[in-house]
């Protein structure tokens, strides 16, 4: 995959596989490619005026940028949670949740809705503190709150992948400790792949790790990618070795 914002080329053949029912992290510095990689995935960079790209984005071998699929149905698939929590502030966590299926074009009786709304904030670790305030508005939650209802609408239209940019940049240590231990049960029903500035992370999270590097003037590309307890403890790239141990970025 090569990606562009018109002529400015930031991605240089990227090719990387994520192995389902895993978490992959992206590391690297900012400016890389790491994010504008990620939403590639799920079809967000075609929505930037002169953004470009050439090359396939293959789920369970089918292409989500072949021509005859719908935009919808690459969304419906791959859901996104992104670095700030962005529920809608004035919709109750209940709708919150429920939002996705409209979107989606997905149709549901009243009890439908109600075990999905259940099923989802149970998997993203919020049901118990919010099941007795469900018509509240979502705004009203803490912010580690708000980035775990976001991943429970991301979840109710039952993706196979879960993209997540940096999603616990915003938030305390507690709240990060939640979500990373969301992300810990959520890989058994769902693909997780993560942007993350903070190794340790990478490390706690992730079983693959891919390190994204960009020269001065070149675009971004892959230096190495394999296990993430191998990538840290034996990299192969003398650049990967300094990157980890924090000698740049």
């Amino acid at each position: 995959m090569s990606a562009w914002f018109g002529d400015h080329k930031v991605l240089e053949r990227v090719s990387l596989t994520m192995p389902a029912g895993e978490v992959t992290a992206l590391i690297g510095p900012s400016g890389c490619g790491k994010s504008t990689f990620l939403r590639i995935l799920n079809r967000m960079h075609e929505l930037v005026p002169a953004a470009s790209l050439a090359g396939e984005v293959l789920l369970d071998g089918d292409d989500i940028y072949d021509r005859t699929r719908k935009l919808q149905d690459a969304r419906k698939h791959i859901g996104m949670v992104f670095q700030k929590p962005n529920p809608f502030p004035a919709m109750s966590i209940y709708d919150n949740v429920i939002s996705g299926l409209k979107l989606s074009g997905i149709r549901a009786h009243r009890d439908e809705k109600d075990e999905l709304v259940e099923r989802s904030l149970v998997a993203a670790g919020l049901w118990k503190e919010v099941k007795d305030r469900l018509r509240q508005p979502g705004g009203g939650l803490s912010g580690g709150q708000q980035q775990r209802l976001c991943i429970a609408r991301s979840l109710a239209v039952r993706p196979k992948v879960l993209l997540m940019d940096e999603p616990c940049s915003a938030l305390d240590p507690t709240s990060t400790r939640v979500i990373e231990e969301t992300m810990t049960e959520l890989q058994k029903e769902v693909t997780i792949v993560i942007v993350t500035h903070n190794m340790q992370q990478a490390q706690r999270v992730s079983q693959q790790c891919a390190f994204f590097l960009a020269a001065q003037g070149t675009p971004g590309a892959i230096v190495e990618y394999g296990d993430t307890d191998a990538m840290f403890s034996e990299p192969q790239d003398e650049r990967t070795f300094d990157y980890v141990n924090g000698r740049f970025g």
